[in-house]
């Protein structure tokens, strides 16, 4: 049966890779990260919109599950580890994170899942922890260890998890876009989990 799934700040879709029986609305606010998605995934649909306002406006679309992925800089070790090196200046958290997670526990009453990076303080809302993932759910997601992909990024190659941005010519850094790509063996074992446990609950 084809579940009909919104994919939230989509990427070029990582997550979405190897879902199957799916009819996928993948949102996207940058529009040259957004075309390379369409490529990947031309039968999906692509809007360029802010994510966070389409939640808002779209979460009763009838969907069977939403995923979202919120930016993470503010939250990352990384960016707290730069700031104590004099490499970047501090900034407040992205809370969307956090209202997106509000939000969808009290307003949202299939599957979903928010993830973000493990972060350099203790979660305000307890998480499910995998690899390098932090996951919030209405469902179980079982934990299990996935490999982390060596990104490779030169002038003639620019490739991670099967996806090659090689012949793209963008302004955006491709090894960003890259890096920020759920691996999609990790978004298929999620995605698995939020039906198993449907199945399970049906005997």
């Amino acid at each position: 049966m084809t579940k009909k799934v919104l994919n939230l700040y989509a990427g070029i879709g990582g997550n979405r890779k190897l879902w199957e029986d799916v009819e996928v609305t993948a949102v996207e606010l940058n529009p040259e990260i957004a075309a390379i998605y369409q490529d990947f995934f031309p039968d999906d649909t692509v809007i360029v919109a802010d994510a966070h306002q389409y939640l808002l406006e779209h979460y009763n679309g009838g969907w069977d599950f939403i995923w979202s992925s919120p930016p993470c800089p503010t939250h990352s070790k990384i960016r707290l580890c730069s700031t104590y090196r004099g490499l970047a200046e501090p900034k407040y958290p992205d809370m969307k994170l956090y209202e997106e997670i509000l939000f969808m526990k009290y307003h949202y009453k299939c599957s979903y899942v928010i993830e973000n990076v493990i972060g350099y303080y203790e979660p305000l809302l307890p998480p499910v922890e995998i690899n390098h993932h932090y996951l919030w759910a209405n469902y179980h997601v079982s934990t299990k260890t996935f490999e982390r992909a060596t990104i490779h990024t030169t002038t003639t190659n620019s490739t991670n998890y099967g996806f090659d941005l090689s012949d793209y010519k963008i302004d955006s850094r491709k090894d960003q876009i890259l890096r920020n790509c759920v691996n999609p063996e990790l978004g298929k074992h999620i995605f698995d989990c939020a039906f198993k446990l449907k199945q399970e609950k049906l005997f």
